[in-house]
């Protein structure tokens, strides 16, 4: 790499979350779930559409996850992570521009169009991880990693700032209500994540492939690459004991992001509350993760989890008890604090784990066990909501009680998820500080 590159490779590989953090904001935290329930799905009981949403989410999941460590073994082996960035990219912007021409009702056609949204920004951020060990120094890993967060949280807060904007003042944008303002977010989100990824496929190197070979080839040896990388993690204990862990923890974590406005609605809160207590997050949670990149540093990664997963398992009991507004701001400020936190420094503990030139094929297989993560936890919050529903109707079938019962199944369809944060605590507290030998191995 050239001397004058290093800088510049960090702030374009930070950019992108910049860009494709506009996705996770105004559509899958804010004005999706919002719109999917009003204008999507209007009419239909507010369990049922949670459930929609949350299998939504799963068949996303499932998809990424069953194709993610082959196409990053692919990647390593042809030097094509910024090939695959650039692809899953294309699908997530051009699912989120199809949101602008979808007509009131199409609930099947906004679950198809989101899912693939999801799978462009997950399948995407398979290879933008991948890319954090090659232009970051292993003593600035956490540093780095941080600001990767950092800067999705401010760029994706930005523009949901414009686009709440939007909806409360459509007027002064030319627009003839809120629903329209709406749509045309989404479109800005497209046209957001698309322009301010350019900036990461001209500053981020890639690497030369290790391998030449034939496509055919090179998908056999990826096949049996992903067997080899199964097997090293198996043999090592660190990385296996804090996959799982991640696997667990990181699935509250997603099913909080994705589901809390949705939940929130469940409740009966005013969707103007909601949206305002997700800009909170993106702003706090800009300085919160770049504090915890140098908690990290200096009180340890392993601590600095911890830390984070106690908050995360009182946020998820609060939720379940909440009655009031202000419950649900604190909720957010305690989300904002800890949010890119635990995102930021477990990509960046991993990355201490994982051998040198296998960069995407390891961190496919930590976003396989991630977005695996993100179906059970959706789906979980969904058939916890029906099934609760379904037994609270048969033992209080009156009318009068059928609030009283839509309001309790939603409440436990959020204490489920504290169950993942336990067991991703308990396996991460058996997990070396360090890993095993105080190297990464370089592929042979």
């Amino acid at each position: 790499m050239p001397p004058n590159q290093p800088r510049k490779a960090v702030w374009g590989w930070a950019l992108y979350d910049w860009a494709n953090s506009a996705f996770a904001t105004t559509v899958m935290a804010g004005f999706f779930p919002v719109f999917f329930k009003q204008f999507w799905s209007v009419g239909v009981d507010v369990n049922i559409s949670t459930a929609r949403l949350g299998f939504g989410n799963a068949l996303a999941g499932l998809t990424v996850a069953a194709c993610a460590p082959v196409l990053g073994a692919i990647a390593d082996r042809g030097g094509t992570r910024k090939h695959f960035l650039a692809t899953f990219t294309l699908i997530g912007v051009a699912a989120t521009a199809t949101f602008f021409v979808l007509p009131q009702g199409q609930w099947v056609g906004a679950i198809l169009c989101y899912s693939s949204g999801l799978i462009g920004f997950s399948g995407a951020m398979i290879f933008y991880d991948a890319l954090l060990p090659i232009i970051a120094p292993r003593e600035s890993l956490d540093r780095i990693s941080a600001l990767g967060y950092a800067a999705g949280y401010l760029g994706g807060g930005l523009l949901f700032l414009i686009n709440v904007i939007m909806t409360l003042r459509p007027h002064w944008f030319g627009l003839a209500d809120g629903a329209a303002a709406v749509r045309w977010s989404f479109l800005t989100v497209a046209l957001w994540w698309g322009g301010f990824s350019l900036a990461t496929f001209r500053w981020v190197p890639e690497p030369p492939a290790p391998f030449s070979s034939s496509a055919g080839k090179t998908v056999t040896l990826a096949w049996r690459q992903l067997l080899t990388t199964l097997r090293h993690a198996r043999d090592r204990k660190p990385v296996f004991l804090f996959l799982i862990a991640y696997w667990f923890y990181i699935d509250g974590v997603d099913t909080i992001i994705r589901m809390a406005v949705d939940y929130g609605l469940s409740l009966g809160f005013a969707t103007a509350d909601l949206i305002t207590a997700l800009l909170l997050v993106q702003f706090v949670g800009f300085p919160a993760a770049l504090l915890f990149g140098r908690l990290g540093q200096q009180w340890g990664v392993k601590r600095s989890l911890f830390l984070a997963l106690g908050v995360y398992m009182l946020i998820t009991i609060w939720g379940a008890f909440m009655r009031h507004r202000w419950e649900f701001y604190g909720i957010a400020l305690a989300v904002a604090l800890v949010q890119g936190g635990i995102q930021a420094l477990s990509r960046s503990y991993f990355a201490r784990l994982i051998p040198e030139g296998r960069s995407a094929e390891f961190f496919g297989l930590y976003n396989m066990l991630g977005k695996f993560a993100a179906i059970i936890g959706p789906a979980l919050m969904g058939a916890v909501g029906l099934a609760a529903r379904h037994f609270l109707l048969g033992q209080y079938p009156s009318p009068e009680t059928a609030a009283w019962v839509a309001d309790l199944a939603t409440r436990a369809s959020i204490a489920s998820v504290l169950v993942l944060f336990f067991i991703g605590a308990v396996l991460l507290y058996h997990v070396e500080e360090e890993p095993a030998g105080g190297r990464r191995d370089k592929v042979l």
